[in-house]
């Protein structure tokens, strides 16, 4: 009974205690408290979130505006370039360099490209006047006035409209624009100026500006001081930038809910304000709870940029916690609800074996729940612990006192820790570990000292004594009432490589375009290996042209007598130290002295390094692209040092660089021989070659596409005057010896501009012309045709063409080479040639075989048009013997003359004579019926009949002919057909009596007319 009466008491229910109504209060402050502690978790989150967005999106801000302007730099260092490579760039050369660029096109925010001479005071005079004679007669430098020197813009391209405004103003004169001028003459790098307005804009205040200035120097004169460069100034290629064009569209789409401004310098004034990007009640609106200032250098000149949020920046993440808020508060109320229900529910029940029951049951399942959770807690650890395993970064957490809570595999692989290091009981273990492996511990050290703060992160690049690279992340973090430190570490040894190797070729490259001399190349390749690892002092010793000497190329860092002691000695005397070196260029292979001191058996050759204080040496063969020994590059350190995989990949690098820039210089050498012997043949060529510039006339095509023009042909032959003003813009750059003797021209008329391209298209062959530019602007690269000519002396001949573009120029056409051909007297040859094979010698007719060719395309024609109809007639001379026998056959001959000239003067243009044998003669009249032809043969008939002819020794003769035709059709089976038919029906005109016309129409046998000689 007691032990009854206890279970049972201890089995109320909790409502049995407390009233229903006070059961519901505790849930719902329960339930009230544990969403507020949500909505705080999910409100820091969002603002973390929030804040590490705005953070991005300024650092993604400020990269693009540095990259931009770094990349508009290396434009002014192409203008440079140009400057550096010739010794006067004129303003046509200037316009087509920057024309080809198309600045305004891929380089939003450039106003242009220009270029300022230094003039002495005494040389403004002489400037204007050169620049009116180019064609500006209204030129003036300005603002007017005498000063010590001149900067005028000279040249500005594109020559725009606005860009005129500035044409000529001085930019020495004005004190910002000056310093700019000073500052880059003095560095030798691009300078650029403060908050100005630009002349282009008229001097408006509304809109701001700034210039960037690169100076150009005399390349025969050194620039290596302050005093040289001053001394060396040529003068400065400029751009000018308006601060609204250059920041169009920089930050992209995650730059539309800032708030922007830009100052000049460091003073965040009105004065110095260049930038807005929402000027009045817009800025307003922004907020300063997220407030970034950022201070950037730009060709030497300061900008302080002021980034601010927007409203709705942050309104996504920030609903968070007002849904979590949202969604606890009505899960309290529904949860103190059903407490009150249950409460009541319970306090009504009658059956309490029933109510303990169930509470026994819900106690169990909150067993079996808690078991769960626990399992699935240990899961969660052994997970996390695997995925910290996994990663590619190193990770670390400790505190700030130095307690090292964890870490994964990858950071004990990365520094390589061992695992007898008892590091997490004493913290000062690892970083003692850590420091012994860094060139230089202070980045690392410095991190744990001042660790960053809230939710911002600390950055730093850590060297290793084995050349690997690593980037460090420092963080702070929260573990339960503990403030910790996330440390993350990442190799980029391999990133940094690529980086400097890309910087060193980009240079290397950039060297060698600009036509830099070898040793100034070499130098650089050694000074960027030294750069990577200051513990190296690096040389480049080449062989000579026999390949048994060594001459130094490049050692800037060496000591002279050094260098002196390899230069010109033969790769067997060469011993110690230089010995290293030629060992690698005999066996092709690097050698790794790591210790010169251990190298017992040379002591007495080591003197050398011992007085340069040298104590290991690296040399690589440096090979050119055929795998061919070039030289040596050689790498000393004044500790004895093996080298790791990164050195080695380094010094690899820089080998094959050399390589580059030696073979580079070599094919020069060719290349300047090449030139010359092309040249000579060029001019010694037998076939006449023209060089010419078509670039006018591309422009002009260019125009008329502009102007609405699509089919170009049916414009040239509806406005041959249009073909021929571009056939006036073609220039003829150069003519060999061959064409000048082709046109009877000499080298006084090529230099007078007397030749012109009537001499290869005359006026009759602008059509070809035509046919070849629509060709060559169609995009091919050769054309082939046959034209005629005007030479000096007026003779007109013809000639045979070819039109290469040459590579490159297709886009252009300012490089089109023309082979001629003058082909006149192989034309009259072909031509007379073809009248012999044609025609026959005595009558001037059509012979046999011409007739025949002539009768079977007829025939074909038929075939195809069956509608159509011919007819043919075949003529005889009567008594053509006895003319023979009586009067010789001189007489005879005369008698075929003459019926031959009459059966012409009786032809249309289609119909077709032929004589087909001694005294026959065929006529083919095409779209004819026998009716017609009847009447054609018989006023031929009566002509012959009617005409005499008188031969030279007075005799009078009078002949007539038999005709016999026939009417040609498609059916028949040939072309002999018909012939044959109208041969029999002149048989039968001859035996009817002659001087008569038969026709053989298939069938009957009829007379069209009979005239008998009387």
């Amino acid at each position: 009974m007691p032990t009854r009466t206890s279970s049972s008491w201890f089995a109320r229910s909790v409502s049995h205690w407390v009233g229903p109504r006070v059961l519901a209060a505790l849930v719902l402050a329960l339930c009230l408290g544990l969403t507020y502690g949500a909505w705080r978790n999910a409100h820091d989150a969002s603002e973390q979130q929030v804040q590490a967005d705005f953070d991005f999106r300024v650092r993604q801000l400020v990269n693009n505006i540095v990259v931009r302007m770094q990349t508009y730099i290396q434009v002014l260092h192409g203008v440079q370039g140009l400057y550096a490579s010739s010794q006067g760039v004129t303003r046509s050369e200037f316009h087509a360099y920057l024309a080809v660029q198309q600045v305004d096109r891929h380089f939003p925010g450039i106003h242009g490209i220009g270029y300022l001479p230094l003039l002495p005071g005494a040389a403004l005079a002489r400037h204007e006047a050169s620049v009116r004679a180019e064609g500006y007669p209204g030129y003036a430098v300005r603002p007017p006035g005498q000063r010590a020197w001149h900067a005028p813009i000279t040249y500005l391209e594109p020559l725009s409209e606005s860009n005129l405004l500035a044409f000529g103003y001085d930019i020495g004169s004005e004190p910002v624009r000056r310093a700019a001028l000073e500052q880059a003459r003095d560095t030798g790098q691009a300078a650029m100026t403060g908050k100005i307005h630009l002349v282009q804009d008229g001097g408006s205040a509304q809109t701001h500006g700034f210039l960037v200035v690169l100076p150009v120097y005399d390349s025969g004169l050194p620039h290596a001081s302050v005093e040289q460069r001053r001394a060396a100034l040529r003068a400065w290629v400029f751009a000018p930038f308006r601060m609204g064009d250059l920041m169009a569209g920089v930050g992209g789409e995650g730059a539309r809910q800032l708030d922007l401004k830009i100052y000049d310098g460091a003073q965040l004034s009105e004065a110095a304000l260049m930038y807005d990007r929402l000027p009045g009640a817009q800025s307003s609106a922004a907020s300063d709870s997220l407030l970034s200032q950022q201070a950037i250098s730009i060709a030497g000149h300061a900008w302080t940029l002021r980034v601010r949020t927007m409203p709705g920046f942050d309104g996504e993440l920030l609903a968070r916690p007002r849904l979590v808020a949202l969604t606890g508060l009505l899960a309290s109320i529904v949860l103190a609800l059903a407490a009150w229900l249950l409460a009541a529910g319970r306090a009504r029940a009658q059956a309490a074996l029933a109510r303990s029951s169930e509470l026994t049951g819900q106690l169990e399942r909150g067993q079996a729940s808690v078991l769960a959770m626990a399992e699935a807690a240990q899961r969660s650890q052994a997970m996390l612990r695997s995925i910290l395993d996994s990663t590619i970064d190193g990770i670390l957490v400790d505190n700030i006192n130095g307690r090292i809570f964890t870490s994964n595999r990858r950071f004990r692989d990365l520094w390589q820790v061992p695992d007898a290091l008892d590091w997490q009981a004493d913290g000062a273990v690892l970083v003692r570990h850590v420091e012994s492996q860094l060139w230089q511990a202070a980045p690392f050290l410095g991190a744990r000292a001042h660790a960053p703060h809230g939710h911002r992160e600390r950055r730093d690049v850590l060297h290793l004594r084995d050349g690997r690279v690593v980037e460090q992340y420092v963080r702070s973090m929260q573990l339960g009432n503990e403030q910790a430190r996330l440390w993350t570490f990442r190799d980029i040894s391999e990133r940094s490589q690529m980086e400097r190797r890309e910087h060193t070729r980009r240079q290397v490259l950039e060297m060698l375009a600009t036509g830099a001399p070898l040793e100034r190349v070499l130098e650089s390749v050694v000074l960027s290996v030294q750069a990577d690892h200051p513990a190296m002092l690096c040389s480049i010793l080449l062989l000579d042209e026999n390949r048994h000497r060594l001459v130094l190329g490049a050692a800037p860092s060496l000591p002279a007598f050094f260098n002196l002691s390899s230069h010109g000695h033969d790769l067997d005397t060469l011993q110690g130290v230089h010995g290293i070196a030629a060992q690698a260029l005999r066996d092709g292979q690097r050698v790794i002295v790591g210790d010169l001191h251990a190298a017992a058996n040379v002591q007495e050759t080591m003197e050398l390094a011992w007085r340069a204080q040298l104590q290991s040496c690296w040399a690589e063969p440096v090979r050119g692209g055929s795998g061919k020994l070039l030289g040596v590059l050689t790498a000393y350190h004044r500790q004895p040092t093996l080298p790791g995989a990164a050195h080695l990949a380094r010094l690899s690098e820089a080998a094959h660089l050399a390589g580059m820039a030696i073979e580079q210089a070599q094919v020069a050498l060719a290349l300047r021989a090449g030139e010359a012997r092309f040249r000579s043949l060029y001019d010694h060529a037998p076939v006449a070659l023209w060089e010419q510039d078509w670039s006018a006339v591309r422009a002009a095509l260019d125009a008329l596409g502009q102007a609405g023009v699509r089919d170009l042909g049916a414009y040239f032959h509806a406005n041959p005057n249009a073909l021929r003003r571009l056939a006036e813009l073609v220039r003829i750059i150069d003519a060999n010896g061959a064409a000048l003797a082709q046109v009877r021209a000499n080298e006084d008329d090529q230099r007078r501009g007397a030749l012109s391209l009537a001499q290869n298209f005359d006026d009759s062959a602008l059509p070809r012309f035509g046919d070849a530019l629509l060709a060559l602007a169609g995009g091919a690269h050769l054309y082939e045709c046959e034209s005629s000519f005007v030479r000096l002396d007026g003779a007109a001949r013809q000639n045979e063409l070819s039109l290469l573009v040459m590579p490159g120029h297709a886009d252009s056409l300012d490089f089109v080479m023309v082979s001629s051909l003058d082909i006149t007297e192989r034309k009259r040859m072909n031509a007379e040639l073809l009248q012999l094979a044609t025609t026959d010698f005595l009558t001037g007719l059509p012979n046999r075989r011409h007739f025949m060719a002539a009768l079977e395309n007829e025939h074909a024609r038929l075939q195809r048009e069956l509608a159509s109809c011919a007819s043919v007639l075949m003529l005889d001379i009567d008594h053509f013997k006895r003319v023979n026998d009586e009067y010789g056959h001189a007489v005879g001959d005369t008698v075929l003359r003459h019926l031959g000239a009459l059966m012409c003067q009786a032809l249309r243009k289609v119909d077709v004579p032929g004589r087909v044998g001694g005294e026959e003669f065929a006529i083919l009249l095409p779209g004819t019926d026998l009716a017609a032809a009847a009447v054609f043969a018989e006023r031929l008939r009566r002509r012959v009949a009617e005409s005499s002819l008188t031969t030279d020794g007075g005799i009078l003769i009078t002949i007539t002919v038999s005709i016999g035709m026939a009417a040609m059709a498609g059916t028949d089976a040939d072309s002999d057909a018909v012939l044959a038919r109208a041969d029999e029906a002149l048989y039968r005109a001859k035996r009817g009596g002659r001087n008569r016309i038969e026709q053989n129409d298939g069938g009957s046998d009829g007379v069209l007319s009979k005239f008998m000689a009387q």
